[in-house]
């Protein structure tokens, strides 16, 4: 602590805080200057505290300004309102991971692997394609209409699922209706969120996030029960019908924070955060890593079979992968708060990468399956929760929407083509899983050392710094 001599009068420095934090409010924003991010406005990797505000009286603590919003004091990181929006969210991102396998077994078994492809891949593009209109209509009115029109859109697709027996019956209802739905529901959901905490986001993310993993152990378990007692086209109306109850409980209960803040739409504000090498990087190896991630999910069970595995027991690495990626989803949140959100996405994405090559390309045998399916889960599931956590850390904090949605629609034409290219290689090679093994470990390799390229972008060469 400096002497008294050195120091200034604490008044003084009220005055200069007051003043700057009106100036960073009252301004426009601009395309002029380094955007101001949580990286750099309050940056987790600074030496000490800012100049204007460094040298205080004995006895009173510096106070932080807050610039274009961002006030750490005005985010609760906790209470009742916050956690029921998480609780919300938690439902919202409920998911069914198991009809690849069961449609080219049963309703589907006359076309190709790559062919039936088609649908998870355009549920999980539409899922992620709409991010950019969801996310600037959240901006302008709020959650509300979003949760209530995605309700609408979700069920109605699985209900519509549960009367199809053609291809396209089953490519527009679950491919194309119901994730558009769920789009509308995820948006929002992972957006209000956000607004409810800062210190801790990561791991309300991860919780939110660990909402899909644990519908991927519930329902995969019940739709094959209700199909063994009632038929496919109950067990899709059950599914329905659970999540219409649940997305019940997110209606009444997801809250943003902040209040709408309508703004006209503009086709540049989606493509200018391009501009900045750190949020290209991040896309960049996001796009990467996402032609890989979901190929296990897709085609572990049939590669199973294939090696010897029986039936039954295959089943099972869905929900043994989703019970897992539980804790993978919530505790890298935790961790990534504590030690760096940059530091734990390269961790876990390089593991994931290893998994893929060291343990599933070889696997042969029961046990080697389901080791991969528990290790990967809890690996490839801090993605999920990390992706919008980076985003925001790197982020303008009036544009956390729109850049997370612009992300999220980028990386979706890689879920979009990725899973037909993997059955594909499969059709190629006469059932073989080789090559899609091969094609999932480099994809997720190279995002991998882009992210690292990222984290270098922010702080150049510092192994051991926090960011």
């Amino acid at each position: 602590m400096p002497s008294s001599s050195n120091s200034v009068s604490s008044s003084t420095i009220n005055e200069k805080t007051e003043q700057h934090t009106r100036l960073s409010h009252d301004r426009p924003l601009t395309n002029k200057g380094p955007p101001e991010t949580e990286a750099n406005v309050l940056p987790e990797t600074s030496d000490g505290p800012p100049d204007d505000v460094s040298d205080v009286e004995k006895g009173h603590a510096p106070t932080k300004p807050s610039f274009a919003g961002i006030d750490p004091s005005s985010f609760p990181d906790g209470g009742l309102q916050a956690w029921l929006a998480v609780s919300g969210a938690f439902c919202c991102l409920f998911c069914i991971g198991i009809f690849q396998a069961y449609y080219q077994t049963h309703q589907l078994q006359e076309y190709s692997p790559s062919t039936i492809a088609w649908i998870p891949s355009l549920t999980t593009f539409f899922m992620f394609a709409g991010g950019p209109i969801w996310g600037k209509l959240y901006d302008n009115h709020g959650p509300r209409y979003l949760l209530l029109a995605g309700t609408i859109f979700h069920v109605f697709g699985l209900m519509m699922a549960s009367l199809a027996h053609e291809y396209y019956q089953f490519l527009l209802a679950q491919g194309v209706c119901s994730p558009i739905g769920a789009s509308m529901i995820f948006y929002p959901a992972m957006s209000s969120t956000g607004t409810w905490f800062f210190k801790r986001r990561a791991l309300a993310f991860g919780i939110m996030a660990s909402g899909s993993s644990l519908g991927g152990v519930i329902l995969p378990i019940m739709v094959d029960h209700v199909i063994a007692r009632s038929g496919f086209p109950w067990a899709m109306r059950s599914v329905a019908f659970l999540l219409l109850g649940l997305m019940v409980y997110a209606n009444l209960t997801v809250r943003s924070r902040l209040p709408p803040s309508p703004k006209p739409w503009s086709l540049i504000e989606f493509v200018r955060p391009l501009q900045e090498l750190p949020y290209l990087l991040v896309v960049m190896a996001s796009f990467l890593f996402f032609f890989g991630m979901f190929l296990p999910f897709t085609f572990v069970i049939l590669s199973a079979q294939h090696d010897g595995m029986s039936t039954r027991l295959a089943f099972y690495l869905i929900p043994i992968l989703n019970a897992v990626s539980i804790f993978g989803r919530t505790l890298p949140g935790y961790v990534a708060d504590k030690f760096g959100r940059f530091n734990t996405m390269i961790a876990t994405s390089f593991l994931s990468t290893i998994l893929v090559l060291a343990l599933w390309l070889p696997a042969r045998g029961n046990v080697p399956y389901i080791l991969f399916s528990a290790f990967y889960g809890f690996s490839s599931g801090a993605f999920v929760s990390l992706a919008p956590a980076l985003v925001a850390q790197i982020s303008d904090i009036r544009q956390i929407g729109v850049r997370t949605g612009s992300m999220f629609a980028i990386i979706s034409v890689a879920a979009l083509v990725g899973t037909p290219i993997g059955g594909a290689l499969v059709s190629d090679e006469g059932g073989n899983y080789l090559h899609l093994q091969i094609f999932c470990g480099i994809m997720m390799l190279a995002g991998s050392v882009v992210f690292v390229a990222s984290r270098w972008a922010l702080v150049g060469t510092k192994p051991l710094v926090k960011v």
